[in-house]
């Protein structure tokens, strides 16, 4: 190992079915750094944690920590605990009925005997050590996010790790709530505890991380000082598209004329309960737009308070000039708005359900479960547009589970067709499904729009976005930090405007 590494991950391969997950990676982490680990969804990221912290067994390569002879194998949660690596989830993992000091204790009493006046003096000892302003006799349950979250860091110090990894720690978090973590984290930083953040959020990784390695489609892109790695380069090697070799493809981009002078759909100061800060949002008759930014950036959380999918905290809503309040997904039905969400396996498919049945599940929301379609009704339904989308199917009554993904999003995509929306929201529409698919969806997203159906597109892949929209909206952050139309929509011009060289 080198000098000062605490951790060093060497030629790492990990493989499911049909899936290889990481392909020689490579990983180091010092003592005092604070290391952020990025990458798109998919890039490997989470993989590498779980290898890491023994959830997963690595097929090949070799680890190397700090204090122990030779490569270490790492076959459980313990094993990891046992050689000093803590990790500490977005989801909090403690037990909210306990106190704060029970939690932070909590599995290490001997024969169930407790002796609680030094347990909560130790506990007290060390949130003072740490600046944590709670009382260690405090209900874990009454602390906010961030003071539970800062527990289980608290928790892992003192069970003396050496490696603290941060999965999304800041995702629920206010911006004071983040501050306070990060000075937690720089006190842990100074005592030589490394540090692996894994976020989304780019202005954080930059205010507080001392190196990034960014992985890619289970491979490593490369290890980078934080001073040598400009955000838009950044954004770059997690897309992987290097500037310099990017095709203007303005070209393809079909113009779209517009079909009227007034909006379909218009929100003013529009925020949800997920931390999206208010945002301005239109769309015209026969328009195709988009958010983009990186994963985790509010792109899905713009359109999913567009929907009422989200407790929409705040803003104002008009559909076609007339003011309207959108405060779950029947009353954006009904106002003619449609949403294909983003996760088709959770919120999309009923997978015991036959495919005329989830074809036909919106349009029977909207008309009421009290007035059912006749069989007859459903299956001439759903004939119609297993036809349209060209969808492969046996029959109507195959379960929608038995399909391929592409053609379960095809169902998706035909149940909210048959709603004939004015409106269609479609949030990654094209994931996971094979090239030909996407090209069907591509085409049939233009056609829509010629008929002059409005529609917002949402896509990880900015080719895709760059064939379909007329403007896009960039997020970051769960901020709308720019929109782009006409000669700015190109590679290089969504990815400045991501890293955050926009027009603010």
């Amino acid at each position: 190992m080198q000098e000062r590494s605490l951790l060093e991950m060497r030629g790492i391969y990990k493989s499911f079915p049909g899936v290889k997950a990481l392909r020689n990676v490579d990983f180091t982490l010092r003592e005092g750094e604070i290391h952020a680990l990025m990458g798109e969804n998919g890039a490997g990221k989470s993989t590498l944690i779980k290898v890491l912290t023994g959830v997963h067994i690595k097929d090949s390569g070799d680890i190397y920590i700090k204090g122990q002879d030779g490569a270490v194998q790492i076959h459980s949660p313990q094993d990891a605990q046992n050689m000093g690596i803590s990790t500490v989830y977005q989801e909090i993992s403690l037990c909210p009925n306990l106190s704060v000091a029970e939690n932070i204790f909590l599995g290490r009493g001997k024969r169930g005997l407790v002796n609680w006046r030094n347990m909560n003096r130790h506990a007290g000892k060390l949130l003072d050590s740490l600046g944590i302003a709670v009382k260690p006799t405090q209900q874990l349950a009454s602390c906010s996010i961030a003071v539970q979250q800062m527990v289980a860091i608290a928790r892992a110090v003192d069970m003396e790790c050496s490696v603290l990894i941060l999965d999304e720690p800041t995702s629920s978090l206010d911006e004071s709530e983040v501050a306070k973590l990060f000075v937690l984290m720089r006190q842990l930083k100074e005592r030589g505890v490394g540090i692996i953040f894994v976020t989304h959020f780019l202005d954080q990784v930059y205010e507080v991380c001392d190196r990034i390695t960014v992985l890619r489609d289970g491979q490593l892109v490369g290890e980078y000082e934080i001073e040598n790695l400009p955000r838009v380069q950044l954004v770059s090697k997690m897309l992987g598209k290097e500037l310099d070799d990017m095709a203007d493809i303005k070209n393809d981009i079909p113009v779209f004329e517009e079909k009227g002078k007034g909006y379909v759909y218009e929100a003013e100061g529009l925020c949800s309960s997920e931390g999206i800060k208010p945002f301005n949002f239109n769309i015209r008759k026969g328009e195709v737009n988009g958010f983009t930014g990186l994963l985790g950036s509010g792109r899905s959380e713009c359109v999913r308070a567009i929907f009422g999918a989200d407790k929409v905290t705040g803003g104002k809503v008009k559909v076609n000039g007339r003011e309207v309040k959108i405060n779950k997904p029947i009353d954006a039905m009904k106002n003619g708005i449609a949403y294909l969400p983003e996760d088709r396996k959770r919120d999309g498919i009923v997978g015991d359900l036959s495919v005329r049945d989830n074809i036909i599940l919106a349009l029977q929301v909207k008309k009421g479960f009290f007035k059912p379609f006749t069989k007859a009704e459903a299956t001439k339904f759903a004939d119609e547009y297993i036809k349209l989308l060209d969808i492969k199917t046996a029959s109507v009554n195959t379960p929608i589970k038995s399909l391929s993904g592409g053609n379960q999003q095809k169902v998706i995509l035909g149940r909210w067709l048959l709603t004939h929306p004015e409106y269609l929201i479609l949030d990654e529409p094209t994931r996971g499904i094979d090239v030909g698919t996407k090209i069907d969806i591509q085409k049939l997203v233009l056609k829509l729009a010629s008929e002059g159906m409005s529609i917002t597109f949402i896509s990880s892949e900015t080719d895709e976005m760059l064939r379909t929209c007329s403007r896009l909206l960039v997020m970051r952050d769960r901020k709308l930090v720019g929109e782009l139309t006409g000669d700015e929509l190109t590679q290089t011009t969504i990815m400045n405007t991501i890293a955050g060289g926009e027009q603010e």
